[in-house]
Parts: C-alpha cells; structure tokens; sequence
C-alpha cells in the first residue's frame, strides 16, 4: 500500500533539490499515476515539511504523523494538481490544513480569539537589549510560548516568514491570502508577540 511506501520514503535523508524542470518531470510523471515519482518528490520535501509542521504542533511524534497524512491527501489529489502553483506550495498548504485541523482536534476548550478584535499596541523591540542576551534558552521558550498562543490564522503566517523564511508572496499563496491580508496579519501577530516579550523581561528585569 501506499501509506507504508510513504512511511519509509518520508524519513530518508534529504537529497540535493531538484531543479524546477526536474520536479515538474516528477509531478507530471506522479500525476500520471506513477508511485516512484510521487515518492521521490517525499524523499525531497519531506525534511522542510516536518521543519514547518513541528512548528505548529511543537512535537516530533505528531509532526510526524501529520506529515505522513499529508504526503498520503497528496498523493490521492495529485491529479488534480494543475500547476498554477509551484509544488511545494501546493503541498505546504495540505500539510499546514493538516496540522490546523489536528490542532482543532487537540484544542483545549476556549473561545476563539481573533487579533482583529482589539487593537494592538506597538512593542518595543527586545532583539538587541541586554537581558535578551542573558536569558538565552528562557527567552526562547518565552517566545516560543508566545507564538503557539497566537490564534492560527496568525500564528501560521509569523512560523512560515519568520521562522522558516519563505518570501511573503510564497506564504501568502500558501496560506491562500491576498499579499495585502498576509502582510496584515503578519504585521498584527510580530506586536502580539513583541508585547509578550516586553512582559516577559520586564519581569526577568524586576525579579
């Protein structure tokens, strides 16, 4: 079956990318049914996949599982890949639905927030001040806490720019946004978080 090939082809070491022309050779020759090909593309996207989806959900058991599931929803809608889109974009969006989906299942119960409902205020920038640089592995988990506690519209946009460093045109596509959107929401997500920094070390600074 399938689910088994991809199980095994997703967690092989990564090869050397693929040139377009080449990965359009292997879409077209995937969507025509062959299993090689679609299992090439995992051997060859699978490691980038697993780095944003890990992002999201913060472990590497379900990270994994999403993954798999993902590569599984794409190979079963591969023919209707149609190119308008580069193919790792197409498949980005699978997984990160994916890993929405899983994180609705998995939610505590609480209310939707949306950062649209309030306005936020600026926040300073903490990159450069001292106690960024002391607190080292504090502040990361400070502000690792702060993204996973964005809502998921914002949260995606803030993992996909800043922490694996797509352009805005590709994370946009990804997430099916207009640039303008994607921009906006990214823009409001960098406050939400820069303010929780600012708690945070203004509390480091008073201790």
């Amino acid at each position: 079956m399938l689910a088994a090939t991809v199980v095994v082809a997703t967690w092989q070491p990564a090869r050397m990318a693929l040139s377009a022309t080449d990965e359009a050779a292997l879409v077209a020759r995937a969507r025509s049914g062959e299993r090689a090909a679609f299992e090439e593309l995992v051997r060859r996207h699978a490691d980038a996949l697993f780095a944003v989806v890990v992002r999201f959900v913060g472990r590497s058991d379900e990270a994994e599982e999403i993954v798999q599931e993902a590569f599984l929803r794409a190979w079963r809608s591969i023919d209707r890949f149609e190119g308008r889109s580069q193919f790792f974009t197409w498949l980005y969006r699978i997984a990160i639905n994916e890993a929405k989906r899983h994180s609705q299942r998995n939610a505590t119960a609480r209310a939707t927030v949306s950062l649209e409902d309030a306005p936020v205020e600026d926040a300073p920038d903490w990159s450069e001040a001292p106690e960024a640089r002391l607190a080292g592995g504090e502040a990361r988990r400070a502000l690792e806490h702060a993204v996973r506690a964005l809502p998921w519209d914002y949260r995606a946009p803030l993992v996909l720019r800043d922490v694996e460093g797509l352009s805005t045109s590709d994370a946009a596509a990804i997430m099916d946004l207009s640039e303008a959107a994607f921009k906006s929401r990214l823009h409001r997500a960098r406050l939400v978080v820069r303010r929780a920094m600012d708690r945070h070390f203004i509390e480091e600074t008073n201790r």
